[in-house]
């Protein structure tokens, strides 16, 4: 069955109906997904405050772009309070995974349980975040190395290339999300991404192709500008990008920017991927490259990954 043959249907916070023309790879893996809930109060601080987003949402959401698992990231809504995440870890099983906030104090037994729960990151948000400083990045890197975790981060590009020669110590590989938050026009010009370059290809890091319409001066999805900037990961290390869909778009139900057409997201992908010229990139980074950084349990062969709509 190809994604034509499911009945288009809406999901909360997602433009459009249509599934997308790309049938996905079995194990297919959403690796940036968030979920609000009202009974856990929002930080004082926060500047973005969505509406309820939870699992049944996010389980329309698979349903209509044809990914199975998840990697769900506390917001910065919520500060260091992991407990949305967590719950959705328990409601969603081995099919999900989490990046959680943290301070750096919490005891061994608490990273423990939180390892236990499925937690396999940390995110320091640098950009929209209500706690954590560049101050804490070793730090907390050196937290969470005993665990295997890695480092989630978000931060301006200016701040990013500044702290090069701290990023270079990280005991822990570093997973940057938004592409970076680097600007299509900031492609090859800006010391940033040489630096994001330069990490994925020495093996220290990873990047996620999400939130695709946040960085482009368009705001997005279908930007042409976003296409050198995604080829440039695909090119310089294919086993170390992912994707994420970024659900349920915080920027854009808070009035920032449009809400994306998630399948679109979908089928830009797997532009990007084919235009490597490579059959088995599409899996790769939704697949097999999940499977390495999150941990999840291996599946099964190649599947067709693309049909085009009569």
């Amino acid at each position: 069955m190809t994604r034509d043959d499911c009945t288009p249907a809406p999901v909360r916070y997602s433009a459009g109906t249509a599934a997308p023309r790309t049938a996905l790879p079995a194990g297919a893996c959403d690796c940036h997904v968030h979920l609000y809930d009202s009974r856990f109060a929002a930080d004082p601080a926060a500047r973005l405050r969505p509406p309820d987003a939870g699992v049944a949402d996010l389980r329309a959401l698979q349903r209509r772009i044809g990914t199975q698992r998840a990697v769900l990231v506390t917001p910065s809504t919520y500060r260091t309070d992991n407990r949305c995440m967590l719950e959705g870890l328990a409601a969603l099983g081995e099919g999900a995974r989490g990046v959680a906030v943290i301070g750096g104090q919490e005891s061994d037994a608490e990273l423990q349980r939180l390892h236990q729960a499925g937690v396999r990151g940390v995110r320091l948000n640098l950009s929209l975040g209500v706690s954590g400083t560049v101050d804490a990045l070793l730090p907390l890197a050196r937290r969470i190395a005993p665990l295997g975790w890695h480092l989630q981060l978000l931060m301006a590009p200016d701040v990013l290339a500044q702290q090069a020669s701290v990023l270079r110590q990280s005991p822990v590989p570093l997973v940057f999300d938004h592409f970076g938050r680097i600007a299509p026009a900031l492609a090859g010009r800006h010391a940033a991404h040489a630096l994001v370059l330069e990490l994925l290809q020495g093996g220290r890091a990873w990047v996620k192709l999400s939130g695709g319409y946040i960085v482009s001066e368009r705001q997005a999805v279908d930007d042409p500008a976003l296409d050198a900037l995604a080829a440039s990961y695909l090119r310089a290390a294919p086993e170390r990008v992912v994707w994420g869909s970024d659900w349920p778009h915080a920027t854009a139900t808070a009035g920032v920017q449009p809400l994306p057409d998630d399948a679109q997201q979908v089928d830009r992908l797997a532009d990007w991927a084919r235009q490597t010229g490579d059959a088995a990139a599409l899996r790769r980074v939704l697949v097999d490259n999940p499977a390495a950084l999150y941990g999840f349990a291996p599946c099964g062969p190649l599947i067709p990954t693309t049909r085009d709509k009569p």
